[in-house]
């Protein structure tokens, strides 16, 4: 079972590393503000970055990353900092270039956490036609859409496995996996994962995911554990299932003197996850950085627990075929 080290800002790993109990998610930063943005989340005292190629901001956060080590506000091993194999590098020969195209956009030797981005083989990209490749095949066909193609995850795993034994990664891990599937990776690999990220917010609690990891000493970091937000923009979420306005959420908020975001990390935290949530504000830097001076009561927990409504908000078997033309489920 893996547990936070005293104060709760660092989990422990089942390879006896520590990671930071919060980060930064940079999905949807600008690349114009993603160096500043950078700068000031280190200033104020992140230091657990979670990256992607698909993000298409890695070489502007890697120079807030460098801005911020070349000011003397921390050195590389302060810095947890976790990129992502995009779905179109699954080809074991591919897998190995994508992660260093990532480390020298991040200005990075080693990353500490590697992650296999969405369990779906799509077909190769060249870098020199497009970085970052994104979803589909062919953005200029007349239907545009993804090209699946057959890559046992297995496959996958292994070119992986060959990159932290390469010392261009710490570790790897998964993300977006089903428990069989994860299961099926545990039954096989030469190297676990050490991490599995997830969607989990109190409207998808993923309690059997969560029991499963934890017996198996598997760390969740949880993305997007402030629900809709990130989403509304997008079309993908109602204004009205805005988590932060939940009554629930805002009357324990309220108890407690903090803000519904702030109850929804420290509820994230209290399960023993790993929440990263994305902000390009300032005061909401901080805000989120403030989970570690109070505690929900199991009261509080459990009334949090009971919003669970199994809504997934970022699932490729719904946004695929409404964005991308094609249909390629991954949840039952």
């Amino acid at each position: 079972m893996l547990t936070f080290n005293e104060d709760q800002s660092a989990l422990n790993l089942a390879d006896g590393g520590t990671f930071p109990s919060l980060g930064l998610g940079t999905w949807k930063i600008p690349q114009e503000r993603a160096p500043q943005i950078i700068q000031d989340a280190i200033r104020i005292g992140y230091r657990h970055f979670d990256c992607a190629c698909d993000y298409g901001n890695e070489l502007e956060v890697g120079a807030g990353l460098r801005g911020a080590m070349e000011g003397g506000r921390c050195t590389r091993d302060d810095l947890w900092i976790t990129s992502k194999l995009w779905n179109t590098y699954h080809e074991p020969q591919h897998v190995r270039a994508a992660c260093e195209r990532s480390l020298r956009d991040l200005g990075l030797d080693e990353l500490d956490l590697y992650l296999v981005h969405f369990p779906i083989a799509l077909a190769y990209v060249p870098f020199e036609e497009r970085y970052p490749p994104g979803w589909l095949f062919d953005p200029k066909a007349e239907s545009p859409a993804m090209k699946p193609i057959k890559v046992p995850y297995s496959d996958t795993w292994g070119a992986m496995e060959e990159l932290q034994q390469a010392g261009l990664v710490k570790r790897i891990g998964v993300s977006n996996l089903t428990i069989s599937l994860l299961r099926e990776v545990l039954s096989s690999c030469a190297i676990r994962p050490a991490v599995h990220q997830i969607e989990l917010h109190p409207y998808l609690t993923q309690q059997k995911m969560l029991r499963y990891c934890q017996e198996e000493d598997v760390a969740i970091t949880a993305f997007s554990p402030l629900g809709a937000d990130s989403y509304l923009s997008l079309g993908m979420a109602g204004e009205e299932e805005r988590l932060l306005t939940n009554s629930v959420m805002t009357s324990i908020a309220a108890h407690h003197e903090k803000s519904a975001a702030q109850i929804a990390l420290r509820w994230a935290l209290q399960r023993g996850t790993a929440p990263i949530p994305k902000t390009q504000s300032i005061p909401h830097l901080e805000e989120n950085l403030a989970i570690y001076d109070f505690a929900l009561s199991g009261e509080d927990l459990s009334q949090i627990d009971a919003l669970d409504q199994h809504r997934r908000f970022n699932d490729p078997g719904e946004f695929g075929e409404k964005a991308f033309n094609t249909f390629i489920p991954i949840y039952d």
